[in-house]
């Protein structure tokens, strides 16, 4: 239930969106640029660690679409549920285990971070970019989870299914068009 008075009690985050257009316009295009526009990781791949941080802060909204949403990309059904439940013995690929655990610990103990977490991504084949890559999404999504979880926003699995298939086809960028005209 939304603790915004002024919107539905069901209230989705794009409704949030569409009360807010402005920080939502620019908020929107960072999502477009960082999650779909040139990186060392796949548009899957950064899906994946977006719902795997959302899942760490068992933020139910943002892990359930960004799930489908990496899911869509190409992500096997489970592979989420397995990474939050020790990441170790998940069927994820071995290269993505040490960006996992990276973003993991950030978001847990973000005080914590050592050179030993960044050269494990380096050590996986990853570069400098990646890491910074890997980073931001992260960063975005603990704002993100923060958000949605502050403002009481819910969703069940049929709007999540929706919304992380129109991610996947329309991208952020695309939620753009849901907004009031300037």
């Amino acid at each position: 239930m939304s603790y915004l008075k002024s919107l539905p009690a069901e209230t989705t985050l794009l409704q949030v969106f569409q009360a807010n257009p402005e920080p939502a316009r620019h908020l929107l295009a960072f999502h477009e640029v960082l999650l779909r526009g040139d990186s060392p990781f796949t548009p899957g791949e950064r899906e994946l660690i977006a719902a795997y941080v959302s899942g760490v802060n068992e933020c139910g909204y943002c892990h359930g679409i960004h799930t489908v949403t990496a899911e869509a990309f190409g992500v096997a059904p489970g592979v989420l549920v397995a990474a939050l439940a020790d990441l170790d013995t998940a069927p994820v690929e071995d290269r993505m285990k040490p960006v996992l655990a990276y973003v993991g610990k950030l978001t847990r103990t973000p005080s914590r971070m050592t050179d030993a977490d960044a050269e494990a991504v380096f050590a996986a084949g990853w570069d400098e970019r990646a890491l910074h890559d890997a980073v931001l999404v992260c960063a975005l999504f603990n704002f993100m989870n923060r958000m949605v979880d502050g403002l009481g926003i819910r969703a069940d699995d049929e709007y999540k299914s929706l919304s992380g298939e129109r991610l996947k086809h329309s991208g952020y960028a695309g939620l753009a068009k849901f907004l009031p005209a300037d």
